[in-house]
């Protein structure tokens, strides 16, 4: 069997076996040209998107300005005995503009912290001869983009090429979602095959633009791929046994009445692939880099040592990446967390709830694709470098 090399960046030289270069070719290149069918036929219309999206119109009289908070005072007139603040704001647009105006901020607005300079958004209706200002939102954009700013340059400053890279590959990856994947849902076509072809156009894009062309990050490709449709086959078998509808709060229920064309349980399987996506792309690129380095360093090891090396190292990852899913979830809903203290039912009971069974259905199957793509991208990289090599192959090489 002829062999080849690999050349990766900054990564050893490690010799390649030729079939196996051939076979993870033509699988990637066979998964590639049907993601990308996929995207052509499933991609949605102007006329389609145009028709299933009809913008929620604000009422006659009512428009949005921003405005400088001027004071804050405690208590509202409108809102007498309720938690209340009464703001003076100056509009920076608009007839009232440069002139001071009440606004009542309410709800989690007064323990928000507002004060004197800061910058909001206040909705102007006029109607009838009456002016009314009400609270819309703070402007947060300096803030988030300050740390938008912030991360760019982390990024950057710490993985160089790679790290610009990456963010070129993830910008690619937001327009396919935003463009393809979310007017697809909208429209109503079928939600998996949008999922898996968006999915994997965003996996080709972000690991080969991040990493490179190179057979190592094939090799983690694949293993991605092959991890993606596990989550994929679980969370279908799981959705459908625990008769899961996709409607697990008031959000869903209102996307329903702004696009009835939306099949939930579809989208809730599209959360389920979609949310992989991350996790996966870190394991997968770091097992295949485990197998190339540790054949580099020992090249005389046979592939099942290697493989066994390799296992060795993604089991300290699956520890820790499992730790990681959990308390990201946890962290996200925390306030969810909280009310759990107030039940009296049994926490495990609650997993009748749409919401936490769903959540349950989301995380495990994710979880599980997760651990199983660590032996799979591993046994794909330890067959795709080469066979051992002799001792005395080596000493001749290195004469």
């Amino acid at each position: 069997m002829g062999h080849g090399h690999s050349h990766t960046g900054d990564h050893a030289v490690v010799e390649v076996g030729q079939r196996a270069r051939t076979l993870l070719i033509g699988f990637l290149a066979v998964v590639g040209v049907l993601a990308v069918a996929g995207l052509i036929w499933l991609w949605p219309t102007g006329a389609e998107v145009e028709g299933a999206i009809h913008k929620i119109q604000d009422p006659d009289g009512v428009t949005y300005v921003s405005a400088t908070i001027e004071s804050v005072r405690d208590g509202c007139e409108e809102y007498a005995g309720a938690a209340c603040l009464t703001a003076v704001a100056v509009p920076d647009s608009g007839p009232e503009a440069g002139q001071p105006q009440d606004v009542a901020l309410t709800g989690g607005t007064v323990y928000s912290g507002l004060r004197a300079g800061d910058s909001i958004e206040v909705m102007r209706l006029s109607a009838d001869g009456v002016l009314y200002y009400s609270f819309s939102g703070v402007n947060r954009l300096p803030v988030i983009g300050v740390l938008v700013g912030f991360f760019v340059v982390a990024v950057i400053a710490v993985a160089r090429w790679k790290g610009l890279f990456a963010l070129v590959g993830l910008g690619i990856a937001a327009w396919v979602l935003m463009s393809f994947m979310l007017p697809a849902i909208i429209v109503g076509k079928p939600g998996m095959p949008v999922a898996l072809a968006g999915s994997t156009v965003i996996m080709f894009i972000v690991l080969y633009v991040a990493h490179g062309i190179s057979l190592r990050t094939s090799a983690a490709l694949a293993g991605t791929l092959l991890g993606l449709a596990v989550t994929t086959g679980l969370g279908a078998l799981a959705v459908g046994a625990a008769r899961l509808s996709g409607f697990a709060d008031e959000n869903e229920y209102d996307l329903a009445q702004l696009a009835p064309a939306v099949n939930f349980q579809d989208l809730l399987m599209v959360g389920i692939i979609v949310g992989g996506l991350g996790v996966l792309n870190d394991v997968t690129i770091t097992q295949a880099s485990a197998v190339w380095e540790l054949r580099a360093a020992a090249p005389d090891w046979s592939r099942a040592k290697v493989f066994a090396a390799g296992m060795r190292i993604g089991r300290d990852h699956i520890a820790s990446t499992i730790y990681t899913i959990v308390f990201a979830y946890a962290g996200a809903a925390l306030t969810v967390l909280l009310l759990l203290h107030f039940t009296t039912r049994q926490p495990l009971a609650l997993l009748g709830n749409e919401l936490f069974g769903g959540e349950a259905v989301r995380t495990l199957a994710s979880a599980i694709g997760l651990i199983l793509a660590v032996p799979i991208t591993t046994g794909i990289a330890a067959l795709t470098v080469g066979p051992p090599r002799p001792h005395r192959e080596q000493e001749g090489a290195a004469a």
